[in-house]
């Protein structure tokens, strides 16, 4: 339950088109839903701006069908990250109505209308191709949580001509998601030609002295440039929900 719903429930009451009865058993289960395995976290939305979103790696598809189940319930706008294909072939079998984007490895459901909230753009960048999984889920993110998404794709510091090419797409931006592998320079690049929040995530693409990530990691959290964020690594959902979040301000 976000803030508008509760306050259209609180309306409703007010002017009795809706009983005292009828109104607490719909809060009932409010701040939260137990279901044995997991405690579904209803009041995420009205405390945070957003639905508790399902991480679907490490869990079971009969465990990820029914949290989505208890989310629709309720209307809940549903995002499953860290889902394969494999996996969300079983989930479709248990649950319907979920979109699957395959670039993102994520599943949706908009049981509302999304309403735009952010009052400017939320720029994805990434470095190279390899990292557009990761930029696809910070994307879906942003977009679920309300916001107006352009992406820059393929702009790594290896040529560095394209990403100057689309300076003015950076001005314009309100704030820059940059995803990178290898060695993570990109951020520290586009953090020293614009003036806005950079939210850099580091990628576990590279090859064995990239150690998984942990050297791009390192280079963004050492980055001299001014304005950079790091989230961890392979972390596209984290990006999109704190890049939403100062895009509200």
């Amino acid at each position: 339950m976000d803030s508008e719903s509760l306050v259209e429930l609180l309306t409703e009451v007010q002017r009795g088109k809706i009983s005292v009865s009828k109104a607490m058993a719909r809060l009932r289960n409010l701040p939260f839903e137990d279901l044995g395995f997991a405690k579904v976290d209803h009041h995420r939305a009205l405390r945070q701006g957003f639905s508790e979103v399902i991480m679907g790696q490490g869990k079971e598809p009969e465990e990820i069908a029914a949290i989505v189940r208890a989310l629709r319930r309720r209307k809940e706008n549903v995002l499953v990250t860290r889902l394969s294909a494999k996996k969300m072939t079983l989930v479709k079998k248990l649950v319907s109505g979920l979109k699957y984007h395959a670039a993102a490895h994520a599943a949706t459901w908009v049981g509302k209308t999304i309403r735009t909230t952010g009052k400017g753009t939320v720029l994805i960048v990434c470095a190279g191709t390899s990292d557009i999984p990761v930029a696809e889920e910070a994307a879906l993110t942003a977009v679920m949580m309300g916001n107006r998404v352009e992406k820059l794709f393929d702009v790594g510091v290896a040529g560095i001509h394209r990403l100057l090419g689309n300076k003015q797409q950076l001005y314009s931006a309100s704030v820059v998601i940059v995803i990178a592998g290898m060695e993570g320079a990109l951020p520290s690049v586009v953090a020293g030609l614009i003036d806005k929040p950079v939210i850099a995530v580091p990628t576990s693409v590279g090859y064995g002295a990239s150690f998984n990530g942990l050297a791009a990691l390192l280079a963004m959290l050492n980055s001299c440039a001014s304005g950079i964020t790091v989230v961890n690594i392979d972390n596209g959902f984290g990006a999109g929900f704190a890049a939403s979040l100062i895009n509200r301000v």
